[in-house]
């Protein structure tokens, strides 16, 4: 195994009621040489989870649909909910790495259009459900989740008014999105949800020592950087849990003090 997993646990259930598995992962960035991530992927569904959420960037190449779609596999008979990341609309090109530390000016350097909806159908053939911009209602283990999502917030994708307001008829409501820019975290903390699941900054990517721990230079987005990767939680705002991601671009391999990981992310009753 050459991740790391993640375990959290957010206690938003009524009580009474069971636990919910999670698997959460994010950026994935496959293309067909990354055998090493695939066999990783497939590795996911020994953890047995009860519902799987991806917050995006599954691609970095034309020809990683099929890949994707074959790596995933063992996970796509259990529920899933995702949204797509930049990476999923448009091919990696090189970047120099030192501007990431920079003010974002919102300038966007975009490779070749990706074949996304193909790896659209291909998943919601499988029964997983796109919540770009959606609104869903799922039962995981007796318990009602109303989860809704944005398009990419990265790419000034997000509308986050198309699913704006509060939960309908649910034990639990959830947000997801790719990246965790402020105004989408902001939207579903005013609509009441109890937790928000992200990816998007590769836990800083490369991280420094710091005390406890390490600490990231950067989000690549206006989160702190306090709240880079793992489970978060500010004043009475909704958990947040950012996946640190699985992979890097193609032409920025390095990850330092942020490994690849994948996250079980365990849902218990109110304390």
């Amino acid at each position: 195994m050459s991740y790391v997993l993640r375990e959290a646990q957010i206690p938003i259930l009524p009580k009474g009621h069971a636990p919910i598995r999670i698997l959460h992962f994010s950026d994935l960035h496959l293309t067909p040489a990354r055998k090493t991530e695939i066999a990783d992927i497939k590795s996911f569904a020994s953890l047995k989870p009860d519902l799987v959420i991806s917050t995006g960037d599954f691609l970095a190449h034309m020809d990683a649909v099929p890949v994707t779609l074959d790596a995933l596999e063992p996970l796509l008979d259990t529920p899933g909910l995702f949204v797509f990341g930049s990476n999923d609309y448009y091919a990696p090109k090189p970047k120099n790495p030192l501007k990431y530390l920079l003010p974002d000016h919102g300038e966007r350097i975009h490779g070749e259009d990706l074949p996304w909806p193909e790896l659209d159908l291909g998943l919601q053939a499988r029964g997983w459900k796109n919540l770009n911009h959606h609104r869903t209602t799922i039962t995981i283990n007796g318990t009602t989740i109303e989860a809704r999502g944005t398009d990419d917030a990265h790419l000034e994708f997000d509308d986050y008014s198309l699913v704006a307001g509060p939960p309908g008829d649910c034990d639990i409501a959830i947000g997801v999105t790719h990246a965790p820019y402020l105004r989408i975290l902001k939207g579903m903390s005013d609509d009441g949800l109890d937790a928000i699941f992200a990816g998007h900054t590769h836990g800083g990517q490369v991280r420094l020592p710091w005390f406890g721990g390490s600490r990231a230079l950067t989000t690549n987005c206006d989160l702190p950087h306090w709240r880079a990767r793992g489970l978060t939680q500010f004043g009475r705002e909704p958990y947040l849990h950012v996946s640190a991601g699985m992979g890097t671009s193609p032409f920025a391999r390095i990850r330092v003090a942020s490994p690849p990981e994948v996250s079980l992310v365990n849902l218990t009753p109110k304390k």
